[in-house]
C-alpha cells in the first residue's frame, strides 16, 4: 500500500493533481471504516476529533483539497488521506488524527476520491472571478 502524506500533497501545485494523488480507486460496497455506521459516529462526535477537526480546516484555509481559489461554502469534510480502518478507531491508532493524514474536501470530491470517478469533481464551477460577474443574466 502506498503511504501518502499532507506534506507531499501541500507541494502538488493544481487541484486536478491533488486529485490524482489521493485517488484511491476505491470498489462500491467494499467494506472501509464507515461500513461500521456506529462506530464512525462514535469518532466523529468525540471532543478529541472535533478538536482535530478545527485545526485541519484553518490549516487549510477552508479551501477543497486545501488548494486556494476551492473554498468550500457547504459542509466541510475531512478526509483520511491513507484510509483507516475499524481496528485503527478502535485502538485510537494515530493514524486517526495525525494532522498529516487529514485534508479538507466536500462531499463530491470526497466521493470521487474513493471510487476514483473524475466526472464527479465538476472542476469548471471554480472559475476566476471577473467585474460584473456577480449578476449571472450577464454571462
Amino acid at each position: 500500500m502506498i503511504t501518502r502524506t499532507y506534506s507531499e500533497l501541500i507541494e502538488i501545485p493544481t487541484f486536478e493533481e491533488r486529485f490524482q494523488y489521493l485517488s484511491l480507486q476505491g470498489v462500491v460496497g467494499a467494506d472501509t471504516f464507515g461500513h461500521d455506521r456506529y462506530l464512525n459516529q462514535i469518532l466523529y462526535n468525540s471532543p478529541e476529533w472535533k478538536r482535530i477537526r478545527r485545526k485541519v480546516i484553518i490549516r487549510d484555509n477552508g479551501c477543497d483539497l486545501a488548494c486556494t481559489g476551492f473554498e468550500i461554502a457547504g459542509p466541510i469534510l475531512i478526509h483520511h488521506i491513507n484510509p483507516i480502518t475499524v481496528e485503527d478507531v478502535v485502538e485510537r491508532s494515530s493514524a486517526v488524527f495525525d494532522l498529516n493524514n487529514l485534508i479538507t474536501t466536500v462531499l463530491r470530491t470526497h466521493n470521487a476520491i474513493h471510487y476514483g470517478d473524475e466526472s464527479l469533481l465538476n472542476v469548471s464551477q471554480f472559475k476566476e472571478r471577473s467585474i460584473g460577474d456577480t449578476c449571472p443574466w450577464w454571462q
